[in-house]
This record gives structure tokens, C-alpha cells and sequence, in this order.
């Protein structure tokens, strides 16, 4: 089992997560929300009766490309 420490910052329907991996982002309430992670991923998810959950990644990381 591995350690981990986040904290996290609750301002109305936004939370802002500070952990050693960087800065992330959410926004929505318990049945909807929108997060990017501190490496950029940005992902949907709905919550459903019963605990289950739908989730989708949106987007990709943004990638730096180089040409030649």
C-alpha cells in the first residue's frame, strides 16, 4: 500500500487539489464534475444512484511536437 498527501481547497462549486505532483483542478457538484489533473488530463464524470459512477477522459495532454 502506498502513501500519498493531497490538500484541498474548497471555494463554492470549485476545488483547487494541491499535492507533489502539482496543482489540479474540479468543478461541479456531488452528480457532475469536471477535473484536470496536475499533468493535464481532463476528465467527466457522472455519479449515479446505487454508487456507481460513468467517466470519461475529454481532451489529451497537451504535447509539445517539435518538426524538423
Amino acid at each position: 500500500m502506498g502513501w500519498g498527501y493531497r490538500k484541498s481547497i474548497k471555494v463554492g462549486p470549485f476545488r483547487i487539489d494541491l499535492s507533489p505532483r502539482g496543482v489540479g483542478q474540479s468543478f461541479g457538484n456531488r452528480r457532475f464534475h469536471v477535473t484536470r489533473t496536475p499533468d493535464g488530463r481532463k476528465y467527466v464524470t457522472v455519479n449515479l444512484p446505487g454508487g456507481f459512477h460513468v467517466g470519461k477522459t475529454i481532451g489529451g495532454r497537451s504535447r509539445h511536437h517539435h518538426h524538423y
